[in-house]
């Protein structure tokens, strides 16, 4: 029946027929986009029709003066003979080195400063990370003292390696705090990562990560600017330092302690 329209149609009036056609096939095109779930053209769309989404406010960016420093020395690096470090500081702070720190240890306290526990001082970080660290040695550095500081294990841990890949423990954490309390800065400490070539894992000392931690609770990782530093994966199972997971295992064994070193 509707062929016989259509010639018919095409008999009386060639170029209506054909509009006809058009018209039809723009119509069940239409209605089959609309069936499949296929957005209407913004330009179709009726202008009263409010918009689907809400645009995202642009947060202001802040200037923050950041206090500490801090970067590995020039010499050469080991387990067995220490490594080098040369902290900058605003301000009179302390450069406390955890050697051997866990994995899970680290991860649990950038999450506890992020939650309720602020750590801003030295016996901040050694009280949350004890006894997940193998051995604490404390420098005071002065302000604006570029001066490098040698850290090292002593011979008689016996400790010469951090065992195999993957690692449960970082080499060296070296956290950055102001020896006295203050008001002026909104960064209170500096979380720096180092990894120190041993007998099992020889790859060149290096920064793995670098984290700043707020008087507010926020933790914010330094990103390396291009041609700087490689940042390499973590050495342990955690691909994030800062997933979530459950706090430290205690272990029987503690820490030695932290000797001050000017």
């Amino acid at each position: 029946m509707a062929a016989v329209f259509l010639v018919t149609l095409y008999e009386y009036s060639p170029l209506f027929s054909i509009a006809v056609v058009c018209l039809c096939f723009f119509v069940t095109a239409a209605m089959l986009l609309g069936w499949f779930g296929f957005d209407v053209p913004v330009i179709l769309r009726s202008h009263e029709e409010p918009e689907s989404g809400t645009p995202t406010p642009e947060k202001p960016m802040v200037r923050v003066t950041n206090p500490f420093a801090l970067d590995l020395g020039p010499g050469p690096a080991s387990v067995s003979a220490g490594v080098s470090v040369r902290p900058c500081c605003l301000e009179p702070c302390i450069l406390s080195c955890f050697w051997g720190c866990e994995v899970s240890a680290l991860q649990w306290v950038l999450q506890a400063h992020q939650h309720n526990r602020r750590l801003s001082c030295p016996q901040n970080f050694k009280e949350a990370l004890h006894p997940h660290y193998q051995y604490c040695q404390r420098f005071h550095i002065g302000s604006e003292d570029s001066a490098e500081r040698h850290t090292l294990l002593p011979a008689d841990l016996g400790i010469t390696d951090f065992g195999p890949l993957p690692r449960e423990r970082y080499p060296l954490v070296s956290v950055l705090t102001v020896a006295e309390a203050t008001d002026l800065y909104n960064i209170v400490a500096s979380v720096t990562v180092i990894h120190v070539p041993d007998d099992k894992y020889k790859l060149s000392a290096r920064v793995l990560f670098q984290y700043l931690l707020t008087s507010q609770g926020g933790v914010h990782e330094l990103k390396p600017t291009v041609g700087g530093r490689q940042a390499l994966p973590p050495l342990s199972r955690a691909a994030d330092p800062l997933s979530p997971g459950p706090g430290p295992a205690r272990t029987a064994r503690g820490p030695r302690g932290c000797p001050e070193t000017a």
